[in-house]
Formats: C-alpha cells, sequence, structure tokens
C-alpha cells in the first residue's frame, strides 16, 4: 500500500497541487520554455523527449510508491506554473523527499515558493507523520540554498558527484533537512514569511 494514496490533492493559499497526469503534458512542456529554469537541473526538460522521459518516469515511479508528482496551479489564473514532487519516498523509515521543484521565472522571488512547500511540508509531517524530510541542490545553485533555508531547511553538508547530468558531468548537492520536531518553529516562521511576502505583493 502506497504510503501517499492517489489521488492527493494539496492546496495552499495561492497554488493547488495537482497529480500529474498525461493530460497536463502540453501545457506543462509550455511553461518549461525559459532556459533559466534549467540552469542548475541535471537536464534540460523544455527538450521534448527529455520532457517526457522524466514525467513518464517520475508517474511509473508513482505507481511503485517511490515518488509522488505534482502540477503546481496558479489558482488565480487556473494556469499550471510549475512542477514539484515528493521523491525518495521511504515510509518504513519515516521518511521523503522535496525535490524536482521548478516554477517559471515570473514567479521566482514571491510568495508561490514559500506557499507550496508549506503545503508540502504540512502535509508530510501532519499528515503522513514523516519524521524526516530532505531536500537538496547543485552545490553551487546559491538562490535555490537559500531558499531551503528560508523554508527552514538545516544545511547538512555536500555529497560529492553523485548525480550524473545529461552532458555527462556529475553533479554535486548541498543536502538539507527538517525533522520532526524541528517542525512546529519551523512552520510558524514559514507561516509569516508567506503573510510577509503575500502583503508586500498587494
Amino acid at each position: 500500500m502506497p504510503w501517499i494514496p492517489h489521488p492527493t490533492v494539496l492546496s495552499g493559499q495561492l497554488v493547488d497541487l495537482i497529480p500529474l497526469n498525461e493530460s497536463h503534458f502540453d501545457e506543462l512542456f509550455a511553461a518549461t520554455s525559459n532556459q533559466r529554469i534549467w540552469e542548475f537541473y541535471t537536464g534540460n526538460w523544455s527538450v521534448r523527449k527529455r520532457f517526457e522521459e522524466i514525467h513518464y518516469g517520475t508517474m511509473a515511479q508513482r505507481d511503485a510508491g517511490k515518488e509522488y508528482p505534482f502540477v503546481i496551479v496558479h489558482r488565480a489564473t487556473q494556469k499550471i506554473i510549475g512542477g514539484t514532487r515528493f521523491l525518495d519516498i521511504v515510509d518504513a523509515d519515516q521518511r521523503l523527499e522535496i525535490g524536482g521543484t521548478w516554477l517559471m521565472p515570473e514567479y521566482w522571488a514571491s510568495a508561490i515558493n514559500f506557499d507550496c512547500k508549506l503545503a508540502l511540508l504540512t502535509f508530510s509531517f501532519e499528515v503522513l507523520g514523516a519524521h524526516r524530510v530532505q531536500l537538496k541542490t547543485q552545490y553551487n545553485n546559491i538562490r535555490s540554498r537559500k531558499a531551503i533555508e528560508k523554508i527552514g531547511g538545516i544545511y547538512e553538508g555536500v555529497i560529492r558527484e553523485h548525480m550524473l547530468k545529461d552532458d555527462g558531468t556529475f553533479r554535486s548537492s548541498a543536502y538539507f533537512s527538517i525533522l520532526q520536531h524541528e517542525w512546529p518553529n519551523a512552520k510558524i516562521a514559514l507561516q509569516e514569511k508567506l503573510r510577509l511576502k503575500m502583503e508586500a505583493s498587494n
């Protein structure tokens, strides 16, 4: 029995996280076109062949109980503006990872990331009862590292050259985590950051 039942829909104040399916592919692919998104990824998901490999692959992993992919729907416009997923799901150890997250650049530095992560983390700790949620990013992706720290991620270190990129080089990743006993304080801080960011945008 998968730890995350299907379908699972998560909702924040600004976005809905809808389980990925093939009917989303055309709109989701259109959102991938800005090459700034893929600078620190292991490959370029705006190439249709690679896009389909990634997204059919993550749906297969969902069927195996190892991942759970979402599209990020901006509620005000009902447009798909990015994607995210749970991965490295190990319910026996009460742990999972939030990753594969990307947004169209016009939503960078907005309240959207806070809103998404609050929904994902609340579900992880308060519904699933997770003990550990981890996040990772390419070691030199400073923007992403700062974003993870802002949602409460505690830096753990760098795993050297553990992911093979499409160009044949290896990626080193900076790892972060939030543990169950850290979540109550992290949640309060994240809710406040979301509130301030939403107020600033109004």
